[in-house]
C-alpha cells in the first residue's frame, strides 16, 4: 500500500508523520511506501524544519534527508490512501481530485484517531509545539497501520 501525507508547507507536519509511519511500518515488517507532500509550493527543495528534525531524532527517527515538494495530480495514480493534516488541505485536496475514485482515497489524519471529529493536526511552525504534535502524529499512526493491516486481512 502506498500513504501520502498532505500539509501546507511539507517541512513541518507532514515529513514528521511520514518519518514515523515509515519507521513503524518497518518495524511491523509492513508492505509500506509512505511519502510527503505540501499543497503550497513555499517550500520545494527544503529539509523539514530543524525543530521537526531534532524532535524525531530524540525519538528515535531521522527525517533530515526528507524534502519538500509540492502535491502533483499524479499522486492521485499513485497513492491508495492520501492523508491531509487539516481541513483546510483536506479541502484543496478534495477540489484537486478529477473523480469520485481520488476523492474517496483523501482522508484526515486525525479522524483515525478521533473518528468524525474532523480534528486538525495543530501547525507547529509559529508556536513551537512539536513535542506535542509528534506525539499527536505518533498515536494516530498506530490506529493508521491498524486500519491497514486490516484493509490487507
Amino acid at each position: 500500500m502506498n500513504v501520502l501525507l498532505v500539509c501546507l508547507g511539507n517541512i513541518c507536519r507532514s515529513p514528521l508523520a511520514e518519518g514515523i509511519l515509515r519507521h513503524k511500518a518497518k518495524l511491523m515488517d509492513l508492505d509500506l511506501f509512505v511519502d510527503s507532500a505540501g499543497t503550497s509550493d513555499w517550500h520545494i527543495g527544503e529539509p523539514p524544519d530543524s525543530r521537526g528534525i531534532n524532535v524525531a531524532f530524540e525519538n528515535g527517527i531521522d527525517i533530515s534527508n526528507l524534502k519538500a515538494r509540492q502535491f502533483d495530480l499524479r499522486d492521485f495514480d499513485k497513492f491508495d490512501l492520501i492523508l491531509a493534516m487539516d481541513k483546510s488541505n483536506y479541502s484543496h485536496l478534495l477540489n484537486l481530485a478529477e473523480n469520485s475514485e481520488n476523492s474517496k482515497k483523501i482522508k484526515l489524519f486525525m479522524n483515525f484517531a478521533y473518528p468524525e471529529t474532523n480534528m486538525d493536526v495543530p501547525d507547529p511552525y509559529y508556536d513551537n509545539r512539536f513535542e506535542e504534535v509528534f506525539k499527536l502524529l505518533d498515536q494516530t499512526s498506530d490506529k493508521i497501520l491498524d486500519n491497514i493491516i486490516k484493509l490487507k486481512s
